[in-house]
C-alpha cells in the first residue's frame, strides 16, 4: 500500500515553470490540496497527517512556485503565491478542491478562497491568521532568534517555533523529526534563500495589509492551532475564525504553532470528520 513515505514525485508544467507534486489516495471526488509553511517543502509534511487524510481523501501536496523542486522564484507577496496555487489546480484540471492550509499556507488559501471562492469547497486553516492581523510583522524577530539558538545548539529552528521547550515539546519535536525522515529517496530539494527572503516579505507585508473582508467566504473552515502559538499568536487564529460565516475553533493544549502535529492522533479525526460532513 503506497504511502507519503513512498509515493513518486510527479511534475507539471505551467507557463513554462515545472510545478513538482506528490498525490496519495484514491483520486475521485474532491482532492484536498495541501499548502505548506514558511521555508518547507514536500517532504515536510508530517506523514501522519498526510497518510492519515489520505486514508479517505485524495490528497495532492505541491511546491509552489520557486519552492523545493519547483522552478521559477518565489514571488514576494500572498496573492502572487495565490493565484500560483489556482493556475496549478486548473492546471490539473479541478474545478473544486478542498484546501488544507498550515501557517504562511493558510494564508494562501484564503487569497485563493478570496480569488477563486466556487474553486473551494472547504478549508482546514492550522497554525494561521488572518491577513493584516497584529503583530505578524514581528515574525521576521521571532525566525531570527529561533535560527541563532538553532546554530548555537545544532538543531532545526522549528524545534524552538513549532514546539514548547518542555519535556512533552521536546518529545513531540523529536517525534515530529523522526517522522519526516521516513522518507529516504526522492525527495525534494531544499529552499533558496530567495525563496526564504520573498516569503518572510510576504508574511511581513501580510502582517501589515489591511484586513479581507473573511465574510465573503463561504466555504466551511475548520481553524486550528496550539494555545501557545509563538509564530501566529492563537489569538488570530480565534478572531479568524470569527470572521468566517461557517468555521469551527480547535484549540490543543500545552502546545504551539505546530499543535496539530503534536496532537495529530486527534487532529486526523477532527479532519476527517469536517471533510465528510455535507
Amino acid at each position: 500500500m503506497t504511502t507519503w513515505r513512498d509515493t513518486p514525485t510527479k511534475t507539471i508544467t505551467i507557463d513554462g515553470t515545472s510545478f513538482a507534486y506528490r498525490e496519495l489516495g484514491t483520486p475521485g471526488g474532491v482532492p484536498v490540496v495541501f499548502l505548506h509553511h514558511f521555508t518547507a517543502v514536500l517532504d515536510d509534511w508530517d506523514p501522519r497527517i498526510i497518510d492519515g487524510v489520505a486514508s479517505q481523501h485524495h490528497v495532492i501536496a505541491f511546491d509552489n512556485r520557486g519552492v523545493g523542486s519547483t522552478g521559477s522564484r518565489v514571488p514576494n507577496d500572498l496573492e502572487q503565491m495565490g493565484a500560483d496555487a489556482i493556475a496549478f489546480i486548473r492546471a490539473l484540471e479541478y474545478d473544486q478542491v478542498d484546501l488544507f492550509g498550515f501557517s504562511l499556507g493558510g494564508a494562501v488559501a484564503q487569497m485563493v478562497a478570496l480569488e477563486e471562492p466556487g474553486l473551494v469547497r472547504r478549508m482546514v486553516l492550522a497554525g494561521t491568521g488572518p491577513r493584516g492581523g497584529g503583530g505578524i510583522w514581528k515574525m521576521p524577530f521571532i525566525v531570527g532568534g529561533a535560527y541563532a539558538k538553532a546554530f548555537a545548539t545544532r538543531k532545526d529552528p522549528r524545534h524552538f517555533l513549532f514546539f514548547p521547550r518542555n519535556a512533552e515539546g521536546k518529545t513531540a519535536a523529536k517525534e515530529y523529526f523522526a517522522r519526516l525522515d521516513e522518507r529516504t529517496g526522492d525527495r525534494s530539494k531544499p529552499v533558496s534563500r530567495q525563496a526564504a527572503v520573498a516569503q518572510l516579505r510576504a508574511i511581513t507585508t501580510g502582517g501589515l495589509h489591511a484586513p479581507d473582508d473573511l465574510s465573503t467566504i463561504k466555504a466551511p473552515v475548520l481553524v486550528a492551532n496550539g494555545d501557545h502559538d509563538l509564530m501566529v499568536a492563537s489569538e488570530h487564529s480565534a478572531d479568524m475564525a470569527r470572521r468566517f460565516p461557517e468555521a469551527r475553533l480547535v484549540v490543543y493544549p500545552n502546545s504551539g504553532h505546530g499543535g496539530v502535529f503534536q496532537h495529530h492522533r486527534e487532529f486526523v479525526p477532527e479532519v476527517l470528520a469536517f471533510l465528510a460532513d455535507q
